[in-house]
């Protein structure tokens, strides 16, 4: 008996990904095919055979915008990450030493939980690049970057994070974490642990209390992720983590609390235009790194 024949799944062409980031980046065709070198109908075509292969629609078009559709807004994320591991490949045959300095801004659980394997592979790679890190709120590495302080920045946002410009290169679940065997869920008002004003984090938990109508107060504040964990274990407040910081004797409470269920948050990233090769470097490295740790 012969075994059934699994569907072949089609290639989507890096030219096509190109074409595509290009025009969600720039926002016409008209300008895309300036910068990929192509014609305007050209472009038209190659998008016509992205959605031919895919069967979805990448873009609402009228004569004045084009906008993404959301099953475009997803491929751009995944074309951005392909791309940049099709670069930082090829870059490693084709192009000088790259040498300088990134300044590079990260919030504080980005860093412990993402950046040290990251950050050592790329040395490996990039020996005479020097990566000096900076550690600090959203708001204010944004402050940095726009001030020239910052080469490029890693930042949290809530669900709206590619509105307000950020290249995503993680999504993740937010969840309630509570002590295990602990009691801080159960009281009234609810004793919260939270980063400062501007955290999405800290957003999403206390605007979906507030949606349930849930009495709580803030029992202990860290921008650090040591520090919640701290008043987690020390059955001091419950805290809005990511799913994946899940383990141990922090455990979810979301469910067997009644706490209100809490939506996603991003990870995205910030690279101001033109950034040299070295930054340009660093960022095509994150981007292939993540692109790996979420297939």
């Amino acid at each position: 008996m012969n075994a059934p024949t699994l569907p072949t799944i089609p290639l989507l062409d890096l030219d096509l990904l190109r074409t595509l980031v290009a025009i969600a980046e720039t926002g016409s065709f008209s300008a895309a095919a300036a910068r990929v070198h192509r014609t305007p109908s050209a472009v038209s075509m190659q998008v016509k055979k992205i959605e031919d292969i895919l069967g979805r629609p990448m873009f609402l078009r009228d004569s004045r915008s084009v906008e993404l559709t959301a099953d475009g807004g997803f491929l751009v994320e995944h074309a951005r990450r392909m791309l940049a591991m099709n670069r930082e490949a090829v870059a490693r045959f084709v192009q000088p030493d790259i040498r300088g300095v990134v300044r590079m801004g990260a919030p504080d659980d980005a860093a412990e939980r993402h950046l040290p394997g990251m950050l050592r592979r790329f040395a490996e790679t990039h020996p005479g690049v020097t990566v000096d890190v900076v550690i600090d709120s959203s708001v204010r590495m944004m402050d940095m970057l726009r001030a020239g302080q910052l080469d490029l920045t890693l930042l949290t946002y809530g669900p709206d994070a590619q509105s307000r410009g950020a290249e995503i290169l993680m999504r993740e679940q937010l969840v309630w974490a509570a002590c295990k065997g602990g009691t801080a869920a159960t009281r009234d008002p609810l004793p919260v642990s939270v980063w400062e004003e501007g955290c999405a984090w800290r957003k999403a938990g206390l605007d979906a209390l507030e949606s349930q109508k849930r009495p709580w107060r803030v029992a202990f504040q860290s921008a650090h992720i040591s520090g919640q964990r701290a008043a987690i274990l020390a059955d001091l407040a419950v805290a809005p983590i990511p799913a994946s910081s899940i383990g141990g004797d922090i455990v979810e409470a979301s469910g067997r609390h009644g706490l209100p269920p809490l939506p996603t948050y991003a990870l995205g990233m910030l690279v101001p235009e033109d950034p040299s090769p070295a930054v340009a470097a660093a960022a095509d490295h994150l981007r292939a790194c993540f692109a790996a740790r979420t297939r």
